[in-house]
């Protein structure tokens, strides 16, 4: 939701620092390979209790996560680049679990749900994604909805931070992952007649 719909107060922000790193001769891919090497460190972090290195590493993966698709777009997109994009995003997030997982296992059934939902969420995604003959600015059709990436940093940060509500917090992620894969799939019930 906050990807969809308030991105473009950052966008300003994003687009500066994509110019800024292809003018160093960096490729998006390089970029999304960097974000994916940071991003991953998060799980290692949460695992050590060091919460706020955790935490720089999730956000400043997740911003040079945007800035590798504004570079992909001023420069040539590929296809490749999709790919490696969305499956590191997904290492990232599996990293942030896993850590938790591993420092918390009295969390580890609502973790493991949450993995679940996420699963079923990202199949919609990127089944209508791959099927549809709409297209966005991405090189894919982008089912927006209740949680996006955004709205996933944010709960991932809560799980984080807030140790002593982790299996609660959990849950609702959980629960908001189940209703957005719900959005999605009446969505593409839609637009796939």
């Amino acid at each position: 939701m906050l990807d969809t719909h308030a991105r473009k107060y950052v966008q300003p922000i994003i687009e500066k620092s994509a110019v800024q790193l292809l003018k160093t001769g960096l490729s998006a891919n390089q970029v999304t390979v960097l974000a994916f090497m940071i991003g991953s460190a998060s799980g290692v972090f949460i695992y050590l209790e060091q919460p706020i290195l955790a935490l720089f590493v999730l956000w400043f993966s997740g911003y040079l996560d945007a800035v590798d698709g504004t570079m992909a777009r001023l420069t040539k997109p590929s296809g490749f680049g999709t790919v490696l994009d969305i499956t590191f995003d997904r290492v990232v997030e599996i990293s942030v679990i896993v850590g938790l997982a591993l420092a918390y296992p009295e969390a580890q059934l609502p973790l493991l749900l949450l993995s679940v939902s996420i699963i079923i969420s990202m199949t919609i995604f990127l089944t209508v994604g791959a099927i549809s003959e709409k297209q966005g600015v991405k090189s894919f059709y982008y089912q927006a909805g209740l949680a996006e990436r955004t709205e996933g940093f944010i709960l991932f940060s809560l799980m984080i931070l807030f140790t002593d509500q982790l299996i609660f917090i959990t849950y609702l992620f959980f629960a908001i992952e189940l209703f957005t894969a719900l959005q999605r799939l009446l969505e593409a019930k839609k637009i796939l007649k």
